[in-house]
């Protein structure tokens, strides 16, 4: 749990489930399936917990089963499908990514409250504030700097 990008900033016992962290995730689900069927999603999937499991097991692995099983049981929210949709199709566009990426910031900085934290658009809002937007991403940041180390 000390290692997850997602647990570390949110805390141990932020989502209501018995055991907290990426191995929660993996358990939880396991006494009931309906209650806990967001856990798989509060997972960033970058692997850390499994490279620091002193018994090997590939939690991101298991992570993505778990959300294959969410979603194969109808278990996603309408909104989280339409979001993961849209998401995917940008992700896999990389002009529109980084377009979009430009606008955050300011569409952010202008966006009222009440929309950011509605709590049913965005349920993790309701206790929570959303960090600032990197005024540099790194994409940038590294065009900016790589000729320095060529």
């Amino acid at each position: 749990m000390n290692v997850c990008p997602v647990y570390r900033r949110s805390g141990g016992l932020s989502y209501g489930a018995t055991y907290s962290g990426p191995i929660g995730v993996i358990l939880d689900p396991t006494f009931d399936e309906h209650k806990y069927s967001e856990l798989p999603y509060h997972s960033s999937l970058c692997g850390a917990c499994s490279n620091v499991c002193p018994v090997k097991i590939d939690i991101s692995e298991q992570i993505l089963k778990w959300r294959r099983v969410m979603a194969n049981k109808g278990y996603l929210p309408l909104v989280k499908k339409l979001s993961f949709s849209v998401a995917g199709h940008v992700f896999a566009k990389p002009k529109e990514y980084h377009a979009i990426t430009k606008l955050a910031g300011p569409v952010m900085n202008h966006t009222p409250h009440f929309l950011l934290y509605n709590s049913t658009l965005n349920p993790w809002g309701r206790e929570r504030e959303l960090p600032d937007i990197a005024k540099q991403s790194f994409r940038d940041w590294y065009l900016k700097n790589r000729s320095n180390h060529d």
